[in-house]
């Protein structure tokens, strides 16, 4: 279980100077799509495809949720190869996606891990709602209550009371989670290998805003 101190980590965890490249990286094709002017299906051609036929070298893996609205290779502007995506309702973690990560990781060596969470979470209103009037998930979504529960509990034990306080605090916590479950992870991270930045995305406006660091070098 994680705790606050385990989020305070995460806000100021280090990152590399491979993982800031990434993270700029991606946080300029974000601004490209925040203004209109992305690109017209980068990395997605015929060359592209030969490229990635038999290998690929992702540059980050990022978990973000299932939502229809929060597409990643989309909301950085990115393309086929760019990206080892992990997606789960609210970004909820179970042993697949702990070994998915860790395949990344390990067996990619991509430099930098994102969490991103997002605006208008439905997973995260679902879950205020069960705890506030007792409204229940159906069938294998008591996962959900569980760790949605734990973060939105966490926000309220250290005085946060908005929605958008859960989602941050949820995306955070949920990074935290990953760095104690995961032996490959936590190794990387200590010995320089990646970085781990957290986001959420709006989806009012298309920007990601980063929750735990300035903006990337």
């Amino acid at each position: 279980m994680s705790t606050s101190a385990d989020q305070d980590t995460i806000r100021t965890a280090a990152r590399t100077q491979a993982s800031d490249a990434v993270l700029a990286e991606l946080m300029t094709g974000n601004a490209r799509f925040v203004s209109g002017t992305a690109q017209q299906h980068p990395h997605q051609d015929a060359a592209r495809r030969h490229e990635l036929s038999s290998v690929q070298h992702p540059q980050t893996v990022v978990l973000s949720c299932s939502d229809s609205r929060v597409p990643t290779e989309i909301i950085f502007d990115q393309g086929l190869g760019d990206i080892f995506t992990v997606r789960t309702a609210g970004e909820i973690l179970d042993t697949a996606v702990m070994a998915s990560l860790d395949f990344a990781v390990e067996g990619l060596k991509v430099p930098l891990l994102f969490v991103v969470g997002h605006e208008n979470c439905g997973t995260i209103a679902a879950t205020k709602r069960t705890l506030e009037h007792n409204v229940p998930l159906g069938g294998a979504q008591s996962i959900i209550l569980e760790q949605v529960g734990l973060s939105i509990r966490t926000s309220l034990n250290n005085g946060l009371t908005t929605t958008d306080d859960f989602e941050r605090t949820h995306a955070l916590r949920i990074a935290a989670e990953i760095l104690a479950r995961s032996r490959v992870i936590n190794d990387a991270v200590r010995t320089g290998r990646l970085g781990i930045a957290v986001g959420r995305y709006l989806v009012s406006t298309g920007e990601v805003e980063l929750l735990n660091s300035a903006d990337p070098k």
